[in-house]
């Protein structure tokens, strides 16, 4: 069963010369446990499709399904609902919130959601001891290494136990090294039964999906 389908959707940016289509009659399928690596040259509509299949945004053609609903049709608050509970996303910059602890930034999507306060901190020692941080909860994002803070950021990702994580470029930021400690993670993410659609370079981190596709010029080639 699909978490996400994009049907035939084409992305189209206005610009002073003419609009330039940034996703032209994609079609993409993810299914539920599913692992998919989106790979291709910068500018090609990777991140585009991310944000389509995110609801972040919409396409100018062709249809999102969400756990089996059109996104088009839905109201903005059930868009955003969607984002908070049933989506997680991991970035390649983090985008912790500075002045909040590793705990503090994995409780905030929780306190959003409207879970009660006891059952944030146990869901928050869960996560932390799961991404193998449970010694650094009380430490600011200053404080840890690039590594520490993507772990963190993937914990806060699957705060509200999402159907689906979007991870755009997660080891982008990061040495070979530390991306392997992240990609380690995201394979437990997926043992685990969650699904991923990640955008990635990193050839290591693709090879550890059980589906690629690769992406040119804003279509799917393979």
């Amino acid at each position: 069963m699909p978490v996400v389908e994009a049907r035939r959707v084409t992305r189209l940016f206005p610009m002073a010369a003419g609009p330039i289509a940034a996703l032209r009659d994609v079609s993409l399928r993810v299914d539920a446990g599913e692992y998919v690596a989106i790979s291709g040259p910068s500018g090609c509509g990777k991140s585009t499709l991310l944000h389509l299949v995110g609801c972040v945004d919409q396409p100018t053609s062709g249809e999102i399904l969400f756990e089996d609903r059109d996104v088009a049709v839905l109201s903005e608050a059930e868009r955003s609902r969607i984002r908070l509970m049933r989506i997680g996303f991991v970035f390649q910059r983090f985008f912790l919130l500075p002045m909040l602890t590793a705990r503090e930034n994995i409780e905030l999507p929780q306190a959003e959601a409207g879970a009660a306060a006891a059952d944030r901190r146990a869901r928050t020692r869960e996560l932390l001891e799961y991404v193998g941080l449970a010694d650094r909860a009380d430490h600011l994002p200053s404080q840890l290494s690039g590594g520490e803070m993507q772990r963190v950021a993937i914990a806060r990702a699957l705060a509200n136990r999402p159907a689906l994580l979007v991870a755009d470029e997660p080891t982008g930021e990061l040495d070979e090294q530390t991306g392997e400690q992240v990609a380690d993670v995201f394979d437990r993410v997926h043992a685990d039964g969650t699904a991923i659609l990640v955008v990635t370079h990193n050839p290591a981190l693709a090879a550890r999906a059980s589906r690629r596709v690769t992406m040119k010029s804003g279509s799917l080639v393979s």
